[in-house]
């Protein structure tokens, strides 16, 4: 308890940091939830590919020597990395659609078989990606991917060799605590992010299809929409949101592994659970909630704690309120 009062506001800030990472990932199940009602549980993965890839290109414009960089020294070579990790995660969503999903849905399959459906593209990514290495020897890669690998690390934990250095931005203290500027970077653009895809959805011929397939899918077709196009678009807006929260999780932490979004995406989906899934603001309230009570919880019981704070927490917001926190659905939002 000690350690959360005298570092309250460094919680505090670090969390909501976390949080607005986990708002992103959450955007995509929310989403797909609120046109669907489904829950994708590949998205995930979809996170995990948007992680590879800013390694992937940090290597290709740096090379592989290690370095540490302060965040805007490093800021030419982590746009082009947001570029591909958006557009990637992007298209392995939009494949994701096309195989798992839209099949299924032409058939007017039972819900419970696209879960499986999603289970099982779940586990498939991430062995295709555990296969990277012999992919990558098909082409003649393998000794370029292997210089990237940690040292002394386990083989599968893929690190960028580009470590970002976080520097205190002097003017903006809150508290004993001095906002750090790669924080500071997360939460504005994610947030931005965010309110980019709230306007997109409230204001543009997209987001009116998408709102209204999410209220009435027939009544939708019957005036003119487009279904399958619109899910498609769906998809892959989940998908560039996960490679955008792919970019700040490597600029934050640096490392991933094939299986670094099961974890992640799992909270994730708890975060839109607990703002009330289908509700794009919700998202954003859930993750950041959530990422401020890990770091809390953390404090006061122990890092190895953090996980069970989260699931805990999710248990409690529903059995005082069944459909989360902001139970407007997708397709009821006013615009």
């Amino acid at each position: 308890m000690d350690f959360l009062i005298h570092h309250f506001f460094e919680l505090t800030i670090t969390g909501l940091a976390l949080g607005s990472i986990y708002a992103l990932v959450a955007l995509g199940y929310t989403l797909v939830y609120g046109v669907l009602q489904l829950i994708n549980f590949a998205h995930s993965e979809v996170f995990m590919y948007g992680t590879f890839a800013v390694a992937w290109i940090v290597v290709l414009v740096h090379g592989t020597g290690s370095t540490t960089e302060s965040l805007w020294a490093a800021a030419p070579i982590l746009i082009l990395a947001l570029i591909a990790a958006m557009l990637l995660s992007g298209l392995v969503a939009l494949l994701l659609e096309r195989v798992a999903y839209r099949p299924l849905i032409k058939k007017n399959a039972p819900k419970l078989i696209a879960l499986i459906s999603a289970i099982g593209a779940s586990f498939a990514l991430a062995e295709i990606m555990g296969l990277r290495d012999r992919i990558a020897a098909w082409f003649g890669l393998d000794d370029n991917l292997s210089n990237y690998v940690s040292p002394g690390k386990a083989r599968d934990l893929y690190a960028s060799p580009v470590t970002i250095d976080p520097h205190p931005i002097s003017w903006l203290k809150i508290g004993d605590y001095t906002v750090t500027d790669v924080d500071l970077l997360v939460i504005v653009a994610a947030l931005a992010m965010m309110f980019a895809l709230d306007w997109f959805v409230r204001h543009t011929r997209f987001g009116r299809g998408i709102r209204a397939t999410a209220q009435d899918p027939e009544s939708a077709a019957l005036m003119g929409v487009n279904s399958t196009r619109i899910i498609q678009v769906t998809f892959f807006i989940g998908g560039l949101m996960a490679g955008a929260a792919a970019t700040l999780y490597m600029i934050r932490v640096g490392t991933t592994r094939q299986n670094a979004g099961f974890i992640f995406g799992v909270k994730a989906f708890t975060a839109a659970v607990m703002g009330g899934i289908g509700n794009l603001r919700g998202a954003l309230l859930g993750g950041l909630i959530l990422g401020v009570a890990e770091n809390y919880g953390s404090a006061i019981l122990g890092t190895e704690w953090k996980d069970v704070v989260a699931f805990v927490l999710l248990v409690l917001i529903l059995l005082v309120r069944p459909s989360g926190l902001l139970g407007e659905a997708l397709g009821k939002a006013r615009a």
